[in-house]
């Protein structure tokens, strides 16, 4: 018989639109292989308790994005509740999320990061920062590069907006240079690829946008950028305790060599996603990328 998997999507993030495509896709992948597949949008807690106990899903397919998705909140209900589900868990969904404390982690196990600074909006109205210009102007907890601005000028930090004052900021040096990210599956490395955006830089409509960038893979790198990027996007998944699949971003110039800007523990899993190019480029095809994700489900044991 099969596993019967519950394709969790939507949710509650800026990113809703894009797990809506992911699950999506996913949904369609792990029917072809014959799973029973129920699709969930996830909008109300309760109804998705009141789902769960209807449908009795052997493995939840988590293909939320962003907060309340990939920050260690479904994951802990999941835990509770006593039911496997794909990625990662609680504490390494929680600090991936979290920018101030990737960095700690990674600067912990010999990786580059950039130089920066936390603060809160307010307090950056209020006293600005000590990085130079250009700089970048980032939320600690969000991802696919929403809400992220690229001040070069004095006149930049005039468009430096967010609603609330209590908004944790991480301003962080802006490092010139490509823009790479590398993907690893149950903890081995998958590709380098460059991404080369038509809009200023990669941001959230250059990445789910089709067209509007270039995916170049492999990277026209020297073998031991390559490597560099394979061996800091291993460590990073380890040093965490991520499970299954994630995805590092990462800056190259010669310079400065590879600099880290971040890690994804649930990276996109849309026709345009970074995961499932790398993959098919090692062998893997999409259903069966899904597939695996699906035969990795855990969940924490309780006693």
């Amino acid at each position: 018989m099969s596993k019967k998997v519950l394709v969790l999507m939507g949710g509650f993030s800026a990113e809703r639109e894009v797990s809506l495509v992911s699950g999506q896709g996913v949904a369609d992948a792990l029917k072809s292989k014959g799973y029973e597949v129920v699709c969930h949008d996830l909008r109300d807690v309760r109804a998705f308790i009141r789902v769960l106990e209807q449908e009795h899903p052997d493995v939840v397919f988590n293909a939320l994005h962003g907060n309340w998705g990939e920050d260690g909140e479904i994951q802990g209900l999941l835990d509770l509740l006593q039911i496997p589900y794909t990625h990662s868990g609680v504490k390494a969904s929680a600090m991936g999320m979290d920018k101030a404390v990737t960095k700690i982690m990674a600067q912990s196990c010999g990786i580059k990061t950039a130089a920066s600074e936390e603060m809160t909006y307010g307090e950056f109205k209020r006293r600005g920062t000590s990085m130079k210009l250009p700089f970048v102007v980032k939320p600690e907890c969000d991802g696919s590069s929403v809400g992220v601005f690229i001040v070069k000028t004095a006149e930049d930090v005039e468009k430096v907006r967010y609603d609330d004052d209590d908004t944790a900021l991480i301003v962080e040096q802006y490092v010139p240079g490509k823009e790479l990210t590398c993907a690893v599956l149950d903890s081995k490395a998958l590709a380098v690829t460059e991404l080369r955006a038509k809009t200023a830089f990669y941001d959230y409509e250059a990445k789910y946008t089709d067209g509007m960038t270039q995916h170049i893979l492999p990277a026209p790198l020297a073998d031991e950028v390559t490597a560099t990027c394979k061996d800091y996007a291993e460590r990073l998944h380890k040093k965490l305790g991520c499970r299954s699949v994630s995805r590092c971003d990462f800056r190259y110039n010669e310079q400065d060599g590879v600099v880290l800007l971040e890690i994804n523990t649930a990276p996109g899993l849309t026709p345009l996603s970074l995961v499932p190019e790398q993959a098919a480029y090692c062998g893997i095809d999409y259903p069966s990328l899904c597939e695996k994700l699906v035969n990795g489900a855990v969940c924490r044991k309780i006693g």
